[in-house]
């Protein structure tokens, strides 16, 4: 399993949200690239990026940061927040991103989707956002009918090849990953899953490698920025 240090954007600072809510961010770096060295010169072998500002404006509005961040670190990133057009997608893998992950328009345009896939192949990641089961879709503050589990299998089956699946009710908690949801999902897929959300000690991430065969990674934020384990400690766990 790969460890994702996660570096979200607004304001042009590294920011995290408690259970997605745009009221309650912490700031922790002035300067998201400081967050991205950081965690490069602890190890990082990915990074997970997320323009917050564009997830909820549906367009990218951190262009800027997420170039200086790839040109600056030697690891491979990927970027989500407000990838809804052909347009931002390119705009996206032109400042040096390896994948983009899209979420809204992945589950309500499914001509859209299946263009990026076409051009774009393994590049692409659907995030699949869900609060009490139900997608979550807007930067996460609208709620979607579908289930995630019936969106998971449903776009697995179009050819996602990876899923970033998070469980808003625990991001930013570090109270401990949705096991049982994760699950659910990967039984209604045979693509590759990365989980976030929850995750606060080196606990829940062996938890995690142990429990999901298809989960091939973990995305981890405020537990590494308030220094409760190091990115070379959690590597290790989720390889153990």
């Amino acid at each position: 399993m790969i460890l994702y240090p996660a570096i979200d954007i607004r304001g042009g600072q590294a920011v995290r949200l408690l259970e997605g809510d745009y009221e309650r961010e912490t700031t922790y770096d002035a300067d998201p690239v400081d967050a991205a060295k950081r965690w490069s010169g602890e190890g990082a072998e990915y990074l997970h990026v997320v323009d917050l500002d564009g997830a909820k404006a549906g367009e990218p509005r951190n262009l800027a940061a997420i170039e200086r961040i790839a040109s600056t670190v030697p690891c491979p990133i990927q970027v989500g927040g407000g990838l809804r057009t052909a347009e931002a997608v390119q705009q996206v893998l032109d400042t040096g991103a390896q994948r983009v992950v899209i979420g809204t328009a992945a589950l309500k345009d499914p001509e859209f989707l299946q263009a990026m896939l076409d051009a774009h192949g393994d590049r692409v990641v659907v995030s699949v956002d869900a609060r009490a089961g139900k997608v979550a879709l807007e930067g996460w503050t609208a709620a979607g009918e579908e289930t995630a589990v019936d969106a998971v299998a449903t776009l697995g089956e179009k050819g996602v090849a990876r899923f970033l699946c998070t469980a808003i009710e625990v991001d930013g908690t570090m109270e401990g990953p949705a096991i049982d949801q994760l699950s659910d999902l990967a039984s209604a897929t045979s693509s590759k899953l990365t989980a976030s959300g929850g995750v606060g000690t080196l606990d829940h991430l062996r938890s995690l490698s142990s429990s999901i065969p298809t989960l091939d990674g973990a995305i981890v934020g405020r537990a590494l920025y308030e220094q409760r384990f190091t990115v070379s400690e959690a590597i290790a766990a989720l390889r153990k």
